[in-house]
């Protein structure tokens, strides 16, 4: 993963309501699916609306969630999809597992870094 990736992500999220945002869909187990009950469609997920009354606490959709939703879209964070007249909301977990390995690879790093600061002072 690039480090131009890696700053988009972070700088996306360091906003507090684009956090909570993406916490909120991060911990929404179901992600974009479709349900086929009687030869109809059923959306499930978060839609936009519903990331709004959760994360905002607005029955009404402010123009900053779009703003915010688009953000993190761009940062490559979340996935959004038009079904009917419902955009659904998810997390791109691809994108979260690069994110965790990222963060991963530097907590090795600095294991070893502790490791070898026990050893320098036995000696």
């Amino acid at each position: 993963m690039s480090a131009d990736s890696i700053v988009a992500m972070m700088k996306a999220l360091s906003d507090p309501t684009r956090l909570r945002i993406y916490s909120f869909l991060r911990e929404t187990c179901c992600g974009i699916g479709i349900e086929d009950r009687e030869g109809v469609l059923d959306a499930s997920g978060p839609t936009v609306g519903q990331v709004c009354c959760n994360v905002l606490g607005m029955d009404k959709i402010p123009s900053s969630l779009s703003f915010h939703l688009k953000e993190l879209r761009n940062a490559g964070l979340v996935r959004m999809e038009k079904r009917g007249k419902n955009v659904l909301c998810s997390v791109d977990r691809d994108a979260q597992a690069k994110l965790a390995a990222y963060f991963s690879a530097h907590e090795i790093c600095c294991a070893r870094e502790e490791k070898r600061d026990e050893l320098l002072r036995e000696l």
